[in-house]
């Protein structure tokens, strides 16, 4: 993909190339949880801002992003309760923070038990993200 066509500040063309083809992947089986957050995502409906599902930032594919306000959505699985997968989570969010992302976790049973408390949650950040 040409650099004109990389969406700007997600990551190097390197990192974009090797990426691409597994997010787009993780795009065509997304988890229910995942499936159900996107639909109120897309398509600018939550607080008008811009979301990209499975899409590359650094070294990392991340679920959801609004590269504009800089937010990142994760949704996690039950892997993601594993103390190795933890640590490796902790990390990650660290260096996506080195990059100036704010990052949401949700588990898929809150986001498909409680959608409305999550769209919430995210929308608050939204306008955190967007002040001062």
């Amino acid at each position: 993909m040409t650099e004109e066509r990389r969406p700007q500040f997600t990551s190097s063309p390197q990192q974009w190339d090797k990426l691409k083809p597994r997010a787009r992947e993780m795009r065509r089986a997304p988890t229910p949880a995942e499936d159900a957050l996107w639909q109120s995502l897309r398509s600018r409906r939550l607080a008008g801002a811009k979301f990209r599902r499975q899409h590359a930032i650094g070294g990392f594919i991340v679920d959801f992003v609004c590269v504009e306000r800089r937010l990142i959505v994760e949704v996690d699985g039950e892997i993601h309760q594993q103390p190795g997968t933890q640590a490796y989570d902790a990390e990650r969010q660290a260096a996506l923070g080195a990059l100036g992302f704010r990052v949401l976790r949700f588990d898929n049973a809150q986001v498909l038990a409680e959608l409305s408390g999550v769209l919430a949650v995210i929308a608050e950040a939204l306008g955190a993200s967007t002040s001062p």
